[in-house]
């Protein structure tokens, strides 16, 4: 018995159909990896970055953000690692959103915070430096019998770093020739080339010609170069770019005494450590400068009367306002989705588009138009509803805040009708059918078995939307500006205010702003929104329903 010995392999029909399947998997495999396309826009976007972060970080360090500068460097160079290595999918899509996240959340957050301790605002913006040298700007008087300076102006040389700053370059009778700018004082440099007493060439800056001293006449006239580190020692002013002179302040600063004198009057002002320079009879000469305040700002807000009390009524009437906002938009649109879902209603398509075409339109745009239409004197509603009648909508405070909740039910409820006709969609007929036939009436069937549902499922809704209303600063800002103004308050807030508003005219509006008062409001504001939302998720159990 002979044995045969079979090779089994792939017939060549089946060898044609795995060499099919063999190019078209190369080819997905060609399709999916990076091509030389992709990789040049890669290194271009890259080089882009890397060379912005440069710029930035040098411009920062510059003016001596360390810190802020430092992390632009540790920034680009871990997304600039991440992109350049194969793999590290996840990381790469969560790349720019943590990115954002840390520029426009956590970064204004920790901001927010740092000058809810300081005294920063209008009169205490910069450094106790910065104030010096402008309290001795403010009362300059030119020196009797002053040296006249032979001046060019000077402008760096166009690089990178390069501004449009001016200095000024004097030549001394001696021959001697010193460079100066606002904040830098004059310097003596060996880089010039003098001709005929004037300094016409200067490494590193360009000289401005006449035809460019006539177009920037009126910065060079206010520019003002102190002689030296010392303030006392007067500044260099010029009025035509050719001849300067000496100026002293009316002023004497003593840096070791911490002291600001006015050699006039003979006043003292002493630096008490509240970011200003006061006299004894409690004068303070502005500008002062940003010092560390700790819990003052907290500590005004609660205890100074003129603050305290317009806070407690803006807390209240804020309240007011998001909860009756939720309340009459959800009943509303509750009704209408009601209506509306109902099969027996014929073109109910077309009654729904209707309904929602407040909510197509822009909120800041339709507040506008109902400020117009609320005109007392000119406005639709009472020139045409009313019959001429002056109706103070929006300048008596309770008509205000009743126009307020009005505007706001109109732009709101398309919202909640259509949440609301979503999840109506959702309950099963069944349920209510079932009721009916225990004997139920449709409207119990609704209130005991579709009521229930509808506030679980939409519970989360609710409460993100009293939180929206709670710091709706478009709708107010823009339909009554948060007016009418309270003239006893010691802040500038008005009857229809909310807390985001008043933080916003705190810190904006008006001659004098104080942000670090604006931002122990804005915490104050966080940490009320942050504990209702944790309390109402907590109560309704919602987010374990979702989950």
């Amino acid at each position: 018995m002979t044995e045969t010995t079979t090779t089994t392999g792939p017939k060549p029909e089946q060898s044609k159909k795995l060499t099919r399947r063999q190019k078209q998997a190369g080819r997905i495999i060609d399709a999916t990896s990076m091509g030389w396309k992709l990789i040049l826009f890669k290194i271009v976007v890259l080089g882009l970055l890397c060379a912005t972060a440069v710029y930035a970080s040098l411009v920062l360090f510059m003016n001596e953000r360390w810190l802020v500068g430092s992390l632009v460097v540790v920034g680009a160079a871990a997304l600039t690692w991440i992109y350049l290595q194969r793999g590290a999918l996840p990381a790469k899509y969560l790349a720019p959103g943590l990115v954002f996240l840390l520029i426009f959340q956590i970064f204004v957050v920790l901001y927010s915070g740092y000058v809810a301790f300081t005294n920063y605002g209008t009169g205490h913006n910069s450094t106790k430096e910065h104030a010096v040298h402008a309290i001795m700007l403010q009362t300059q008087d030119r020196v009797p019998d002053s040296a006249t300076y032979q001046v060019s102006i000077l402008e760096e040389s166009g690089d990178l770093l390069s501004t449009d700053e001016l200095y000024f370059a004097v030549t001394s009778a001696e021959g001697e020739v010193y460079i100066g700018a606002e904040e830098a004082p004059l310097e003596l440099t060996d880089e010039a080339t003098v001709e005929d007493g004037r300094v016409v060439a200067v490494e590193g800056y360009e000289i401005l010609p006449f035809a460019e001293l006539l177009n920037r006449q009126q910065e060079i006239t206010n520019l003002v170069v102190p002689m030296s580190e010392d303030p006392n020692a007067g500044y260099l002013r010029t009025q035509d770019g050719q001849r300067a002179y000496v100026y002293t302040s009316r002023y004497e600063y003593n840096e070791a005494q911490g002291t600001m004198t006015n050699s006039e009057t003979g006043t003292v002002y002493a630096d008490t450590g509240e970011g200003a320079f006061i006299s004894e009879e409690g004068e303070k000469l502005l500008p002062g400068w940003r010092i560390q305040v700790g819990m003052d700002n907290f500590i005004r807000a609660v205890t100074e009367d003129s603050i305290r009390g317009p806070l407690i009524y803006v807390t209240i009437w804020t309240f007011a306002f998001a909860l009756l906002s939720v309340v009459t938009t959800f009943v509303l649109g509750l009704f209408l989705a009601v209506v509306f879902n109902d099969k027996r209603m014929k073109s109910r398509k077309y009654y729904r588009l209707v309904m929602i075409l407040p909510y197509a339109f822009p909120g800041f745009l339709s507040a506008l138009v109902w400020a117009g239409m609320m005109n007392q004197e000119f406005g639709f509603i009472n020139n045409v509803l009313f019959g001429g009648a002056a109706i103070p909508w929006l300048t008596d405070p309770w008509l205000a805040k009743i126009s307020i909740l009005i505007v706001n039910l109109w732009l709101g409820f398309p919202y909640m009708f259509l949440v609301c006709t979503g999840a109506l969609q959702s309950i099963p007929e069944e349920l209510t059918e079932a009721a009916q036939v225990d004997g139920a009436r449709p409207f119990q069937a609704f209130r005991s078995i579709k009521l229930p549902l509808l506030l679980t499922a939409l519970a989360p809704l609710l409460i993100s939307a009293f939180a929206f209303n709670f710091n709706n600063f478009n709708l107010v800002y823009m339909l009554t500006g948060g007016g009418p103004r309270d003239v006893s308050a010691g802040v500038n807030v008005g009857s229809t205010d909310i807390l985001i508003s008043m933080v916003y005219k705190v810190a904006f509006v008006g001659s004098q702003a104080d942000y670090g008062l604006a931002s122990a409001f804005s915490i104050l504001i966080f940490i009320i929104v942050g504990t209702i939302s944790v309390l109402a998720f907590r109560k309704t159990k919602a987010l374990e329903e979702l989950n």
